[in-house]
């Protein structure tokens, strides 16, 4: 008897756990409650690979600009697309973030990656969408 109830506790303890990892899912929401926990998830996702929940980041209308002699727009679905298949992917960069102007419902920041041999600065608009803040474009320029 003892045995029987030894089995189906730990079949039940096995379960639940089991049920409580599928369902926590850790890594597929971001929190986006303030500018700066967007911003923060935005610096992670394009220098540290997360790539959970990233959908969740963008503005349906979002753009990427790239400055440079062979420029170009990226469209919302590229951007997700490239970051999904970069998951893990950490970049050999130092990063500042300088909020350069910040409202109730709107935020600009420069963010700046130093590698070896050269600095990305991306400019980024976010903005506050019913109480979630997300990136709303992105401009990139190279030095």
């Amino acid at each position: 008897m003892k045995t029987l109830i030894k089995t189906f506790a730990a079949a039940a303890l096995i379960t639940v756990s089991t049920c409580t990892m599928a369902a926590s899912n850790p890594g597929k929401a971001l929190n986006l409650s303030t500018a700066d926990l967007a911003i923060d998830s935005y610096v992670s996702v394009m220098t540290e690979g997360v790539s959970g929940g990233v959908e969740q980041l963008f503005t349906s209308d979002f753009s990427q600009k790239i400055q440079g002699q062979n420029g170009r727009t990226n469209k919302r679905s590229e951007v997700i697309s490239f970051l999904k298949k970069q998951k893990g992917e950490k970049l050999n960069c130092s990063t500042n973030t300088e909020i350069l102007e910040e409202s109730e419902n709107y935020m600009v920041a420069r963010i700046t990656m130093k590698f070896d041999d050269f600095i990305k600065t991306d400019l980024v608009t976010l903005v506050n969408e019913a109480g979630s803040w997300k990136v709303a474009s992105s401009v990139n320029s190279y030095k």
